[in-house]
């Protein structure tokens, strides 16, 4: 089953690479039909490539975040949409931090859990995240609880992915990892450019992370489904 919807691979690549063709051509028009069509096409892979478990709460949450990001996809492109398109990306953040938690070969029992360890694996997250935040927080103004807010449901995203380390097989591990930590660059490098200094090629950094980000994580996602067959 893992082989079906390879032409919605082919889709999401073409959709990506026209999407960046469009922004170094500067054609935001255009932009209305390939910004959305990339994670659209992620959908179509997943939906039809995880058909056995049609119902589960994993398909449901991994679904649910790719829609929202197709939402926030659409809500961004217009400057007056903006806390509207935070909103439906804070909403893709939660449902990848359930399927993380679902997707890892362990029972959670928080009396185990040794917190003061867990704070110093995830401490180079939160420096980067509150290193960030220092230097965009003066610009934004009434902007500033939703950020924090958002911020932090990033923050934990890449920490549970992190968390997944030895719980499930290293290809899906590092898949999704390495695809929450491109999501949290991408957030990065936009709040960088909208609140703090323009970035360099901003608009192209913060695409090309993106695009690698939503890849990433539903391969690894499909990796660990793959493994406990």
């Amino acid at each position: 089953m893992y082989k079906k919807g390879i032409v919605w691979l082919y889709v999401f690549l073409i959709a990506a690479l026209a999407d960046i063709a469009l922004l170094l051509h500067a054609a935001p028009s255009y932009r209305l039909l390939s910004k959305p069509l990339i994670v659209a096409a992620l959908l179509g892979y997943f939906l039809q490539s995880t058909v056995l478990i049609k119902g589960s709460i994993l398909r449901i949450s991994v679904s649910a975040a790719l829609i929202f990001a197709v939402a926030g996809d659409i809500l961004l492109m217009y400057p007056g949409l903006y806390l509207y398109g935070m909103g439906a990306f804070f909403m893709t953040h939660i449902c990848y931090i359930v399927a993380f938690k679902l997707t890892q070969n362990h029972i959670f029992n928080p009396l185990r859990v040794n917190f003061i360890k867990m704070f110093f694996y995830n401490l180079p997250i939160y420096i980067l995240a509150a290193f960030i935040y220092f230097l965009i927080h003066r610009q934004l103004l009434e902007l500033k609880i939703p950020l924090i807010v958002y911020l932090l449901a990033t923050v934990m995203m890449v920490t549970l992915a992190r968390e997944r380390f030895g719980r499930t097989h290293a290809a899906s591990f590092w898949q999704v990892f390495i695809g929450a930590f491109f999501m949290f660059t991408s957030n990065a490098i936009q709040a960088l450019d909208k609140f703090f200094y323009p970035v360099p090629d901003g608009k192209i950094l913060i695409m090309g992370t993106y695009v690698l980000a939503q890849l990433l994580i539903i391969m690894g996602i499909r990796s660990h489904l793959v493994h406990i067959r």
